[in-house]
């Protein structure tokens, strides 16, 4: 069978959007803790930078069987030596990732560098597993790079500093504070006197 098409993001994304702004939309108006006001808007900003990282990483799929396939074998389309050449898509990934770093402490309860690095480590992971799978079920030619993964932790982990840094300054502090989930590491001050 001969396969060629692409699933662009808006068709999986938008629909998991949409739920999101159902059950935040149910949430709120039963005024669940942590679905008002800033709470939910530090929700959907999280949603919204999960589904844009996802739109920029993963799609659009591109999926290519029989005479369309890339007939490359995808172990060729992993890089597993890091830090060879200078590569400039380093900067990026780390930019991408640092709103992850700074919405870890907002969001849960992830209070130490040590957790804030393992966690970001583990969605890059994610990431690149995903784009590797999809590589093997539908030939879309993304390649797994070892230094898109370092990046992406050297993201989150600088988004995490940032944030603990400006918990140490009363009037972010106090801001941040305000956003901050309820439970949530920066909603403590167990974390602003850790800084």
């Amino acid at each position: 069978m001969n396969v060629n098409l692409t699933i662009e993001a808006t068709y999986v994304l938008g629909p998991a959007l949409a739920a999101f702004l159902a059950v935040a939309a149910v949430r709120h108006h039963r005024a669940q803790p942590g679905w008002a006001g800033r709470h939910v808007v530090l929700r959907a900003a999280a949603c919204l930078y999960a589904a844009a990282v996802l739109s920029i990483t993963v799609f659009p799929l591109e999926v290519t069987w029989g005479k369309y396939a890339n007939r490359m074998p995808w172990w060729n389309q992993i890089n597993f030596i890091p830090l060879v050449t200078a590569d400039m898509t380093a900067v990026p990934n780390i930019l991408m990732f640092v709103p992850l770093g700074v919405m870890l402490p907002l969001l849960t309860r992830v209070s130490s560098t040590v957790r804030a690095v393992g966690v970001s480590a583990l969605a890059s992971l994610c990431i690149e597993s995903t784009q590797l799978l999809s590589y093997v079920l539908f030939n879309n030619g993304r390649a797994v790079d070892i230094n898109d993964l370092l990046a992406n932790t050297l993201g989150g982990l600088f988004g995490y500093l940032l944030v603990r840094l400006s918990l140490g300054r009363p009037s972010a502090r106090e801001l941040l504070r305000r956003f901050a989930l309820p439970g949530s590491a920066a909603g403590r001050p167990v974390v602003a006197a850790a800084a």
